[in-house]
């Protein structure tokens, strides 16, 4: 498979991943429709791809905190080039506090962009993919989907959250069509603004760079992989350095050795 010619629908296109997402897919001729809440950056974001790409990239805004507004987003979205084959669910925020100086509206923020939203827009454009009987969903979760570590309770919990959905549908669907696809990725650390943004206990941004975060892989050599898991149809993988992936190895198949570490990790 390759994702020339294929419409592709990507949410948090404005920044990070996602920026970094848009660039390679566009020089590798995708014809992608940009979501994010920032219709300037996404504009910027547009600009800054080949001039020879431009017309075939175009801007959805949204957010995905809005839940009631996303089965328009998807219509208009189908709309557009008149049918979507990849949606890439990028878009989310991060978090850095402890459980116990957490707010559940901290916790329910968090759920809501992650979670919910990731689930809206999959679910409002699951018609299209049956009826047309092919489809790929890709989704970015986190290696924290995998496991869990300090400061990251509400985070961990949404993106565990995606695997257990995501594994369902993908098992259900398998009995609708065998084309259409179902990719969980699984970022380690990568450099991007994603720790700035992260939420804290009482909902404000973190607004400093983590040192994990700052050394992570670069997002372009992030995207490329990525986009080759999407074209060879992967069903999971996990994409960053040495320690990540070990993290997650551990995690399944010596869970008892993973929690005596990370209890003892310094990962904020």
């Amino acid at each position: 498979m390759s994702v020339k010619n294929k419409v592709v629908w990507l949410t948090g296109a404005s920044s990070g991943i996602g920026e970094a997402l848009t660039y390679e897919l566009a020089r590798q001729g995708a014809r992608l429709i940009l979501s994010s809440r920032r219709k300037e950056e996404l504009e910027r974001v547009k600009g800054n791809c080949p001039t020879d790409q431009q017309a075939n990239i175009r801007i959805l805004p949204l957010d995905l905190a809005e839940a009631n507004t996303l089965k328009l987003s998807t219509e208009a979205a189908i709309q557009i080039f008149g049918h979507i084959d990849i949606l890439i669910n990028n878009g989310g925020i991060s978090q850095r506090s402890l459980a116990k100086e957490t707010t559940v509206d901290v916790d329910r923020k968090i759920m809501e962009v992650d979670y919910f939203g990731t689930l809206a827009l999959t679910k409002y454009l699951l018609p299209h993919f049956l009826k047309r009987k092919t489809g790929h969903y890709v989704t970015v979760s986190s290696v924290m989907g995998i496991i869990g570590t300090p400061y990251r309770s509400g985070y961990a919990a949404a993106k565990h959250a995606l695997h257990g959905f995501f594994d369902s549908l993908r098992a259900e669907l398998w009995k609708e069509s065998k084309e259409i696809y179902v990719t969980l990725i699984c970022p380690g650390w990568i450099r991007t603004n994603i720790t700035l943004h992260a939420l804290t206990g009482d909902g404000s941004a973190l607004n400093h760079m983590d040192e994990t975060t700052g050394n992570g892989m670069h997002p372009d050599a992030f995207a490329r992989k990525m986009i080759r898991a999407i074209n060879q149809r992967k069903r999971e993988v996990v994409i960053g350095g040495g320690k990540e992936r070990l993290a997650a190895l551990l995690q399944r198949f010596a869970p008892g050795i993973f929690a005596r570490i990370v209890r003892k990790a310094k990962v904020r």
